[in-house]
């Protein structure tokens, strides 16, 4: 009868940080100094497509501004900052000359209709599911080491996100 209170308290020890290591998982948001990244993410690519988009959400809470001047992609040979623009009724991409401010007390949203990532060169398909390491270089709070949410191929946010079915 000793046996089952302690193998059950073993259980449940297990099952508590289990539960703990899928949460923290899943949430995929990371810090450094003032800024809070969250849900960095990418879509799905069809096999031999050599681009692909990073989207992700940076919040300073601090009272200096930031700025996101590069970063890596590890499935990637090429990292930018781009911007969508409509111009006259026509869609335009543009790389962002010298880096993208983050706002003392603000946030900026790297979304796939807005400011993002841009991949280049990639060096494999990208599939669901996957999640493939990078860093996000910023000018004050350094280098950050991230991993990427591969999503579906139309995704329009990360999964983690789309609670329409909770």
């Amino acid at each position: 009868m000793k046996l089952v209170p302690f193998f059950g308290t073993r259980i449940f020890g297990v099952l508590a940080l289990a539960s703990t290591l899928a949460s923290a998982a899943l949430a995929h948001d990371y810090k450094a100094g003032t800024l809070q990244i969250a849900h960095p993410w990418t879509r799905a690519t069809p096999q031999g497509a050599p681009v692909a988009g990073g989207y992700t959400i940076i919040e300073n809470t601090g009272d200096q501004p930031d700025k996101l001047v590069g970063g890596s992609f590890s499935a990637a040979a090429g990292f930018s900052i781009h911007q969508m623009s409509n111009k006259d009724g026509v869609m335009k991409m543009s790389p962002v000359e010298g880096g993208l401010e983050i706002p003392a007390h603000g946030k900026v949203e790297l979304s796939p209709s807005a400011f993002h990532l841009m991949f280049t060169g990639l060096k494999q398909q990208l599939k669901p599911n996957q999640s493939i390491d990078g860093t996000l270089v910023f000018e004050k709070a350094g280098t950050v080491p991230v991993k990427f949410k591969v999503e579906a191929i139309g995704a329009k946010q990360p999964a983690e996100a789309d609670h329409s079915n909770h």
